[in-house]
Formats: structure tokens, sequence, C-alpha cells
């Protein structure tokens, strides 16, 4: 049973994530679709080097995504009801994914909950 992939909206309807991807090349494009398309085909299964855990209590992964003009990165949570639901993405330009990256995709998760009273 696969997975369903969900973009993180802001109130107004807008899908920071979304717009990302599709501000990327095509060649870009299309690996960050082929690893959207192994994350919901494999969810909580999906090892690395495709993923990796970042932290907290409901756990924050990292979605590995090697582009032609960087590694480009989209942090995620899993969710009920076969969820992935992706928070965040940039273009990772060090070693260790930055702090403030972070902190973007755990306060959209916070946010995310917090409209569904969780």
């Amino acid at each position: 049973m696969t997975w369903r992939i969900v973009f993180y909206e802001i109130d107004a309807g807008e899908r920071p994530v979304w717009d990302f991807i599709m501000g990327l090349g095509e060649k870009d494009q299309a690996k960050v679709t082929r690893a959207l398309d192994l994350l919901e085909e494999l969810g909580l299964e999906l090892r690395a080097p495709h993923v990796r855990s970042i932290r907290g209590r409901r756990k924050l992964w990292e979605l590995r995504v090697k582009g032609v003009g960087g590694a480009d990165r989209l942090l995620y949570f899993a969710f009920t009801d076969r969820q992935m639901v992706i928070l965040h993405a940039f273009v990772k330009k060090t070693r260790k994914t930055p702090p403030r990256e972070i902190a973007t995709a755990e306060r959209r998760m916070n946010d995310f909950l917090e409209r569904l009273g969780e």
C-alpha cells in the first residue's frame, strides 16, 4: 500500500515546497519527482542514502536528492493515514543541515498540526 505525499500549505493556499520544485530546472525536477515517488512507494521503509532522520518528538526526516545544481533536500514527517507531509525544501551547501532550515520545517510542522487541532 502506497503513501500519500502532501505538500505543506500556508494559510493563503501557497505551497512553498511545490514552488521550490517548480523553480528547479527540468533535470532537477525529474530527480525530485523520482525521490518523491520512492518515498510514496516505500514510506517509512525508505532508508539511507535516500533519507536521514533529523530530530524531534514527531520525527523530522530529510529526503536527499542529488541535483545537477547541488544537493536538494526536502524535510518532511509521517502523518496519520499513511501521509508524508513535505514541509520545506532547500539546496544544501554545507556538510550539516543548517539549523535555520530545520527550524523552518519544525515551525511549519507545528503550524500544520495546530490547524488540525493536534
